[in-house]
């Protein structure tokens, strides 16, 4: 176990590399067209969180720094490494794969790919935002990936299935649903700031060290500057 945590993101990069051997050689031919889509989607999720944690890497300091505000143990607060790990492999695997074995079920298929699709606003915008550049671990896969499927997925419903389109909506709040239980309440529930599964050094500089640990320097600062106005 403590192994499959530590290397879990690798394990998924090989994961997507056999689904894309099964896809080009067989089930691209064997399959409908909805669960292409939806293995493409996890496939999509398989290298969102592969670009997050290995490469570039760096997503576990830019979240809990950068993007949650945390200053004083950003290595293991909120988010941390077993934490991450239930989250993004025993949730998040469950999430996407459950669908690929009901197509059939357009609004289980539409909470998948939704659940994809709302990755654009938190690396797209939010995260830019809060790190003042264009680019975070993260984006390539959900630009180039997650969200061509989410699209070609809510096309082909529309065009191709038009009396269960409806079913679509039900996307949209299942979707959400399914980041909070995916992702927000496991970070709620697992965060601890003396946590023993902190993130590897290698894992939380994987994108931009110097630019990130000045970053944090410049974080810390502004948290001590506010924390001495207050104390006036």
């Amino acid at each position: 176990m403590k192994f499959w945590r530590r290397n879990w993101y690798y394990i998924g990069g090989v994961i997507f590399i056999g689904l894309s051997f099964v896809m080009g050689l067989w089930g691209a031919r064997n399959m409908s067209m909805i669960r292409i889509l939806l293995i493409f989607s996890w496939m999509g999720m398989l290298v969102h969180q592969f670009e997050e944690y290995a490469f570039p890497g760096g997503f576990p300091l830019i979240s809990n720094m950068a993007g949650i505000g945390e200053t004083e143990h950003p290595e293991r607060y909120p988010l941390n490494a077993r934490q991450c790990f239930v989250s993004n492999v025993i949730f998040c695997y469950l999430s996407y794969i459950i669908p690929i074995f009901f197509p059939n079920l357009i609004w289980m298929g539409a909470c998948q790919v939704f659940a994809g699709l709302w990755q654009i606003l938190g690396h797209g915008i939010a995260m830019n935002i809060r790190l003042k550049k264009k680019y975070n671990p993260g984006l390539a896969a959900t630009v180039f990936l997650q969200t061509p499927v989410a699209i070609i997925y809510i096309w082909y419903v529309c065009t191709y299935i038009p009396e269960k389109a409806s079913q679509l909506w039900w996307g949209i709040p299942g979707s959400i649903a399914l980041l909070l239980l995916t992702f927000i309440i496991p970070i709620i529930v697992m965060r601890d700031k003396n946590s023993p599964y902190a993130f590897e050094e290698e894992e939380l500089y994987g994108y931009k060290k110097e630019y990130i640990m000045q970053l944090w320097e410049e974080r810390k600062a502004e948290k001590a500057a506010k924390e001495a106005k207050e104390g006036e």
